[in-house]
């Protein structure tokens, strides 16, 4: 491993792609410090509006910016809501899953769908958050009220978010990769060392007991080594080529496996499920109807609808990406255009409801993990921390499985490297 880690930084473009990756991370950090026109930055550091609830899982996506109502306030979230909208409308609308069918292609055109689709849902947002805030203990948070302040607030905000997803995809396309995931992993880890700091100064007080903190500490270890694992974890379908003879060479007769991993669609899983619910609660938080407050009240992250409908949405998103990305009649016609076949079954029609029903038992599996891990930790840092620490089982799928893809991004890198120099 280490020695991996020195030969990362011995090839000239993977070491560019790094640094340039860790000087957009230094932009979105310094850009979650510069507050929005006309917000009172003084009474919003001694408040804890933004610390609990939907909203404290909003501010640790977006790094704190939400805490000091900054230009990244409203974070990559509109993109991700915006970008669960069209995989759902692909499903729904022919032409877009034309596009979906089309490769590469019609991927980029659907992505450009969602980036269109983010402005206007990054303006509902931002409208919303700005004319709340203004009202808010009778505009203690603001400097001026009215359209002087929501006019530049909401172009502020919604010009954050676009520059945000344009960083992302700079990242993706001269970083190493998954710049949006890697955009919510910095805002993640940017907030341990404050969360850390802030469990330290409760167990001065005597409110946490040194064995609580360790006890959680433990458990901590416990469910992230267990994420991996299911992050790691793959079920091979051995796939047998037949052997041919062309002239006087033989090819074929080899056996390979088809990989099918149990944590393959995690983190997007998670990120759609977290959006989705983020998406109506904070709206209802906006509006002043006794009906809406109470709609925000059930989806808190203090209520356990909230957790329940979490858990279902988890699982449904679990099931419906795997069934976009994987297409196992497409996978059973490759296999037998390159002679190859599953031993025991026929090429075809039954390798195809082969795969099915393993890819089927594989997602019910993870799916039911992913939705236990994101319900446990918020019950165990209840009970042992009294909530004192803002993760919950959210940010500890997304942190690992964006930080095991990134890692297995820098391995394809050095393989890429290696075989290219093998080749000269």
């Amino acid at each position: 491993m280490w020695e991996n880690f020195q030969n990362i930084f011995k090839i000239p473009e993977v070491r560019r792609r790094i640094l340039f990756t860790l000087a957009m991370f230094l932009v979105f950090r310094f850009g979650c410090f510069i507050p929005v026109p006309g917000v009172n930055i003084n009474a919003l550091a001694q408040s804890t509006i933004f610390q609990t609830g939907a909203f404290g899982l909003m501010n640790i996506f977006a790094g704190g910016a939400l805490r000091r109502l900054s230009i990244f306030a409203l974070g990559i979230m509109p993109y991700i809501s915006a970008s669960i909208i069209m995989q759902l409308l692909t499903v729904a609308i022919p032409r877009l899953e034309e596009l979906a069918r089309q490769g590469e292609e019609g991927r980029r055109k659907i992505t450009q769908y969602a980036r269109y689709a983010t402005v206007p849902i990054a303006v509902i947002q931002g409208l919303g958050l700005t004319a709340w805030i203004q009202n808010v203990n009778n505009g203690a948070f603001v400097v001026t009220r009215g359209i002087g302040f929501l006019l530049p607030a909401v172009i502020t905000l919604v010009t954050g978010t676009v520059f945000l997803m344009w960083l992302g995809e700079k990242i993706t396309e001269k970083g190493i990769g998954n710049g949006i995931s890697l955009i919510i992993f910095a805002g993640i880890v940017a907030q341990i060392r404050p969360a850390t700091g802030n469990i330290l100064k409760i167990m001065r007080t005597g409110q946490i007991t040194p064995f609580s903190l360790f006890l959680f500490v433990i458990l901590a270890i416990l469910i992230t080594a267990a994420v991996v694992v299911i992050y790691q974890g793959e079920r091979r379908i051995p796939i047998r080529y037949a052997r041919r003879v062309m002239g006087r060479r033989a090819y074929g007769g080899q056996t390979s496996y088809l990989p099918i991993r149990i944590g393959g669609v995690g983190v997007i899983a998670i990120i759609f499920a977290v959006s989705l619910l983020l998406l109506p609660s904070t709206v209802a938080r906006f509006i002043p109807h006794p009906f809406a407050q109470q709609v925000a009240g059930w989806l808190s992250t203090d209520n356990m609808i909230y957790y329940i409908l979490y858990a279902l949405a988890v699982i449904f998103f679990t099931f419906f990406y795997t069934a976009v990305v994987f297409n196992p009649v497409e996978i059973a016609d490759n296999i037998r255009k390159y002679g190859g076949f599953v031993p025991g079954l026929r090429p075809g029609r039954p390798t195809a409801e082969y795969i099915t029903a393993v890819l089927t038992r594989v997602t019910f599996v993870a799916a039911l993990f992913f939705a236990f891990i994101a319900i446990l930790p918020p019950i165990i840092n209840r009970k042992l921390l009294f909530n004192s620490f803002p993760f919950g089982g959210t940010s500890i799928l997304i942190a690992v499985g964006v930080a095991l893809d990134t890692a297995q991004q820098l391995q394809s890198h050095l393989l890429m490297r290696h075989y290219k120099g093998f080749m000269k």
